[in-house]
């Protein structure tokens, strides 16, 4: 496992108590990430796959409402602690422990990817094979929505995350990444969350060609 991975793992192991209670219901003060959320389910339901991960799930609670929203949602992540969180607060919903890049999912088996501020931590030299990986797992159509913080800067940016270290980027260059690994992006929503770290929030939502 790669350094990074290492910190990142050790990181939110040591904060799943607070870290489940920040974000339990804080989709109800997020009305552009529930947006984008329910259209990504919705679109998933209308491709006839209902099977979807939710790669960095955390506590479990995103996976709990796209099984709410209608799809066969399971869950995974790189903490053990956050598993282990995610199987108690949500017992009749899977989750299981793995890194993103070598998901314990078959070639081309889901009709969808929520990757929700899950690959903020990732370098930005490794995202490319990140993304090799969640198209591998999405059937031919299959969608991916992915969020993260954004920059109005030509490259991305490392700064102090209060977990472990971060990186926001352009939307246009991340979106270029999609394009690459084989996604087309059709719709994208940059908003401001009033945070204090100024970043705007970026969600864009893709299709496998």
């Amino acid at each position: 496992m790669a350094g990074h991975q290492e910190e990142t793992r050790t990181a939110y192991d040591g904060v799943v108590e607070l870290y489940a209670s920040m974000f339990a219901g804080r989709l109800e003060a997020q009305p552009f990430s529930r947006s984008m959320i329910g259209t990504f389910a919705e679109l998933v339901r209308g491709t006839g796959n209902l099977r979807a991960a939710d790669v960095g799930c955390g506590p479990g609670h995103l996976t709990a409402m796209l099984h709410d929203l209608g799809l066969e949602a399971f869950g995974l992540d790189l903490s053990p602690g956050m598993v282990d969180y995610a199987r108690r607060a949500h017992p009749a919903l899977r989750f299981d422990e793995a890194r993103m890049e070598a998901l314990p999912v078959e070639d081309g088996v889901l009709g969808g990817v929520l990757a929700h501020y899950s690959m903020i931590h990732t370098p930005p030299a490794e995202l490319p094979g990140l993304l090799a990986e969640l198209v591998r797992v999405l059937a031919p159509g299959g969608l991916l929505l992915v969020s993260f913080f954004a920059t109005d800067g030509p490259d991305p940016v490392r700064f102090d995350h209060k977990v472990t270290p971060a990186y926001s980027w352009p939307a246009d260059r991340f979106a270029e990444l999609l394009d690459r690994a084989g996604l087309d992006v059709f719709a994208r929503l940059l908003h401001d969350p009033r945070s204090e770290r100024g970043f705007l929030d970026a969600h864009l939502l893709a299709r496998v060609r």
